[in-house]
């Protein structure tokens, strides 16, 4: 399988007033076409840092990190923009829908933007909201809402889909619908998917599970059998 995401010696720095916050501390990362990493760490270990970086939402101070054969860490603002609008979905923790815009609506905010998009509607059948296409998001639950978000995600066709605690707001049978729309959307479409979460049961689905720790990826781990989202409890 061909390299989606290629990092090599990644590292983050932050800065508050003389203070530095180290973030990553060298990180070496291959993400393979077509799988699912879960992403597990305490907070502070540095993986929301390396999902932005890797999304384009943030830059490296050190290091590199190659989507394809384009250097991320050599795009200027403008060229990131582009990266993320035609390759890159983001899902998080809480929803960021537009109150007063439908699902439907919420959806076609970026399906008029894209290169290549699905239709809106599509888009939220694969997640399960087919019947709900003409709610308002004060109209769905906390778990439908995280549903259209991932649906916005994925509304472009992304190569990659990256997921900050996305059922971090979200009781377990909520968490696992939730799951279940991820698990559908990268078996259909073949997203590159990376989902960060505190919740160790999640790894479970993962093809590939690394776990970080102070800036670092300490461990990498293959699960002996890819569970379904259902087989999950917590």
């Amino acid at each position: 399988m061909s390299a989606a995401i290629r990092a090599r010696g990644l590292t983050k720095v932050y800065h508050s007033g003389e203070v530095e916050v180290h973030a990553l501390r060298g990180v070496d990362l291959v993400l393979t076409s077509g799988e699912l990493v879960v992403l597990l760490g305490p907070s502070g270990s540095g993986k929301s840092t390396l999902l932005n970086i890797l999304g384009g939402l943030d830059t490296a101070s050190g290091g590199s990190a190659l989507f394809r054969d384009q250097a991320l860490t050599a795009m200027d603002d403008r060229e990131l923009t582009r990266y993320r609008r035609n390759h890159v979905g983001f899902v998080f923790q809480f929803y960021n829908l537009i109150p007063s815009l439908t699902a439907l609506e919420n959806v076609a905010l970026v399906t008029e933007i894209a290169t290549n998009p699905m239709q809106p509607r599509a888009a939220l059948e694969l997640v399960g909201l087919g019947a709900r296409l003409d709610h308002f998001p004060a109209q769905l639950s906390g778990g439908e809402q995280q549903r259209v978000a991932i649906a916005r995600a994925i509304a472009k066709r992304p190569d990659i889909l990256l997921c900050d605690e996305p059922t971090g707001a979200l009781d377990s049978a909520t968490g696992v619908l939730v799951l279940e729309a991820i698990e559908r959307i990268h078996a259909e479409l073949g997203t590159t998917t990376v989902l960060i979460t505190h919740n160790a049961v999640i790894a479970g689905m993962a093809d590939r599970v690394l776990v970080m720790g102070d800036g670092h990826i300490q461990q990498e781990q293959r699960p002996e059998r890819r569970l379904r989202a259902r087989e999950l409890s917590w």
